[in-house]
């Protein structure tokens, strides 16, 4: 053989090899020369404090057919293999801790790492909302400790696995049943009360009412369960997960726009409340009028700050696929029309927000109530039993906790004194030093501790605006119950959140509840929307967004109208660019491909 037709074949069966071995795995979209492979194994794996289920437990767990919890690494709920798939966990999931003592724990990319298929390939997108079905997967894990622990031949065929060893001695088969009983009716409580029915379903949870859930009803109850069972709701306004690229620039997070954002102290703030809804341990103690946040307190500060860089690093993905440019520059102008002529730029455009410590400049997120479902706003208007938090406070941050208070407020405290007390051991040098306080039944602060922000330490300036409670959240009988203040107007009941669109292609389904399967559909009046529609990684790049035929069967998303705002499922509102010519329509879609 001629050396230069040599040369050719050993190239092209190199390339035809190469691309065989692409075709075994997603391709990984473009996010930007920032995001490397490192970072996103970094992101895949890295604890940030949360603490579900001892990994010897997981591994011993069976599903109702005996096959093991984890035969299939979690894909059956749409959890992704990742770094970590040798040991059975997915994307999202990790174990910590020594040999033979790991827990296993959840991080942000469980549910922010979105993979689409179109055709024959995936397409994975680090940081976008995940089509995982959270509420099977908790349940399963109910019902799986619930067989293992029905009889004692059930629980001696599991001691037997978690000690590795065909007959266990008797006094740690004891031990170890005391623990797992004392795990399991803390999990089994905040899973029967919490989860509703119908569920969640694919890409979707009630995240800040099961954050509400975890705080108020297993971390400040009495020793020594810490229960308060009749603080857990049922979780019943489900939302998509939001897409994580551009959310440290935005100044307003969380979909009613609650929180304050754009610096790192928010960002933390942020991010501690999500590690306390996904198991992180939390169990605050009080000695006479202190209280001690950090006990038994599994935020991780250093992961959490280091997954909030990643954050940043994170750029929106870009479309993989061809696009029409003159017909994309042709929806370009629509998309900068003003919103009564159809276009995006005013809600959606990339403007000056706040200037956060020190000195950061955010995006303008406005808040705005657009016509869609309010039943997020209802669990705004939770109240529980402040337990062992009662007349708590954070010096200059909070106002003392009510024996019944609103869920938000235990909440704000909660996470205000976890990262106070923080900041100050570490200014400090010290390893414990307590940060909240409480006062005496019927007391007050004094004058010189009440809220002012601007007698805390400069980094910690911003932390009280990181919960800004709605005031249209709680109904007027509840306000007077709780003797509420007076607050200066804020958005309506139904307000949410308006981001910037870069990268929007790849969060689909839309609006704040997923209820609407693409961007085409979202053009359409909400009368004219499906009512119901299948939903699974399948991709439509001409509708952008949920194909309407899914190869995986059985997960479908039925939604409500107009007449029924408050479900938790309406398709309702959001009606801008519904009234477009069908050209106009398509080459906003085109557009909105680009970004």
């Amino acid at each position: 053989m001629r050396p230069l037709i040599l040369v050719f074949v050993l190239l092209n069966f190199s390339f035809v090899t190469s691309s065989l071995a692409d075709e075994s795995g997603p391709v990984f979209v473009d996010q930007g020369s920032a995001w490397d492979a490192s970072s996103r194994t970094d992101f895949y794996t890295r604890d940030q404090g949360s603490r579900l289920i001892p990994f010897a437990w997981l591994k011993a767990l069976k599903q109702a057919d005996g096959a093991p919890f984890l035969s299939d690494s979690l894909a059956r709920y749409g959890y992704l293999p990742g770094p970590e798939d040798s040991i059975g966990l997915p994307v999202g999931f990790h174990a910590t801790g020594p040999t033979g003592a790991k827990v296993v724990g959840m991080t942000c990319s469980a549910c922010h790492t979105r993979q689409i298929k179109v055709g024959e390939r995936q397409y994975r997108i680090d940081g976008g909302p995940a089509l995982v079905d959270f509420q099977a997967f908790l349940g399963d894990l109910d019902k799986a400790m619930a067989r293992a622990t029905s009889d004692d031949a059930a629980f001696q065929t599991f001691a037997a696995s978690v000690l590795q060893t065909a007959k266990p001695d008797s006094d740690k088969v004891a031990a170890l049943r005391s623990d797992v009983d004392a795990w399991y009716v803390r999990y089994h409580t905040i899973v029967d009360r919490s989860l509703p029915n119908p569920g969640w379903g694919l890409g979707r949870l009630d995240a800040v009412g099961m954050i509400f859930n975890r705080v108020t009803g297993l971390g400040i109850g009495p020793e020594p369960s810490f229960l308060i069972p009749e603080n857990i709701h049922r979780a019943d306004a489900p939302v998509r997960y939001p897409f994580l690229w551009n959310a440290p620039k935005q100044d307003k997070t969380q979909w009613p726009g609650f929180a304050d954002n754009g610096s790192d102290i928010l960002g933390l703030a942020r991010n501690v409340g999500e590690v306390m809804g996904v198991f992180g341990d939390y169990q605050p103690t009080r000695k006479g009028l202190i209280i001690d946040f950090l006990n038994n307190n599994s935020a991780n500060f250093d992961g959490l700050q280091k997954l909030e860089d990643l954050a940043k690093k994170i750029g929106p993905p870009k479309w993989p696929w061809s696009v029409d440019i003159a017909l994309a520059a042709k929806g370009k102008a629509i998309f900068e029309r003003s919103t009564a002529d159809g276009g995006c730029q005013e809600c959606h455009g990339e403007k000056a927000g706040k200037v956060r410590f020190p000195f950061q400049q955010t995006w303008a997120t406005p808040i705005q109530n657009v016509g869609t479902d309010t039943r997020e706003y209802d669990i705004l208007g939770w109240t529980a039993k402040s337990g062992v938090l009662k007349g708590a406070y954070i010096p200059f941050a909070t106002k003392p906790l009510k024996e019944t208070d609103l869920a938000f407020n235990i909440l704000s405290t909660s996470v205000i004194g976890t990262i106070g007390e923080h900041v100050v051991s570490f200014a400090t040098s010290s390893s414990h030093r307590t940060f909240g306080k409480a006062i005496e039944p019927g007391a007050a602060p004094s004058a010189s501790e009440s809220v002012d922000a601007t007698r805390l330490p400069s980094v910690l300036q911003d932390l009280p605006g990181a919960f800004r409670f709605p005031d249209a959240a709680a109904t007027l009988e509840t306000r007077h119950r709780l003797n509420m203040e007076a607050e200066s107007p804020t958005p309506p009941k139904g307000a949410y959140e308006s981001r910037v669109l870069q990268g929007i292609w790849a969060a689909a389904p839309y609006l704040h509840n997923g209820s609407v399967a693409s961007l085409a559909e979202l053009l359409k009046p909400a009368s004219q929307r499906q009512q119901r529609f299948a939903i699974g990684p399948d991709y439509d790049t001409n509708n952008i967004g949920i194909a309407s035929n899914q190869a995986q069967t059985g997960n479908v998303r039925e939604t409500t109208g107009c007449d029924d705002l408050n479900s938790g499922n309406s398709r309702c509102g959001h009606e801008f660019g519904t009234s477009l010519p069908d050209t106009d329509k398509k080459a906003l879609l085109e557009y909105l491909k680009t970004l």
